[in-house]
């Protein structure tokens, strides 16, 4: 019995087939994996900056207005046109010597007040709210008899700033304790 060897090129063609299969293993197994952890980090850490500078807004507007807002691009517009951040930006803390800029660069280049509205990875708009809270009174006279109820409406007190993919939230709207606090921190 004679035994025939295959032709050189079935050999060829199998080595091929075996060096591209290794090759797409190798992508799927390991090199894939890495650039989606290091995307989704990046989109972490982008839109937590992001949110950063949105509670520093939220804290200038407070003080200049007295009570937080639940209108983002109020809040944008008040960030880009008001002449008190204006100012801040040249002002420099005599005790520590760093800047009263309240807000920080972007993890995607320096800060830019347009990128506050949506969060980098789906495009969205952040989720701002602010709380409303009803106080009544009751006004009795000396014979207890009611006089009249009286009703305070705050709007304002507190705001709860969420990212719509979940990489955290800023305030609480019923916590006092919890305002301005970042989730993540």
């Amino acid at each position: 019995m004679s035994s025939k060897s295959e032709p050189w090129y079935v050999h060829a063609i199998l080595y091929v087939i075996i060096i591209a299969l290794v090759y797409v293993l190798i992508q799927v197994a390991i090199i894939g994996p890495t650039q989606v952890i290091e995307q989704e980090e990046y989109w972490r850490t982008e839109s937590r900056a992001r949110m950063l500078n949105l509670r520093e807004a939220q804290i200038l507007w407070k003080d200049r207005y007295g009570n937080y807002t639940d209108n983002l691009e109020n809040l944008i517009s008040f960030v880009k046109n008001d002449t008190t951040i204006a100012n801040l930006k040249d002002q420099v803390d005599s005790l520590s010597g760093r800047s009263k800029y309240p807000f920080k660069p972007l993890i995607s280049g320096p800060f830019d007040p347009d990128s506050l509205y949506w969060a980098p990875k789906s495009h969205s708009y952040y989720l701002l709210k602010v709380d409303t809270t009803v106080n009544f009174d009751t006004v009795v006279n000396r014979r207890g008899n009611i006089v009249r109820i009286d009703t305070l409406t705050e709007i304002g007190k507190r705001y709860l700033l969420e990212d719509p993919d979940g990489f955290g939230k800023i305030g609480d709207l019923t916590s006092d304790a919890l305002i301005n606090t970042p989730s993540w921190e």
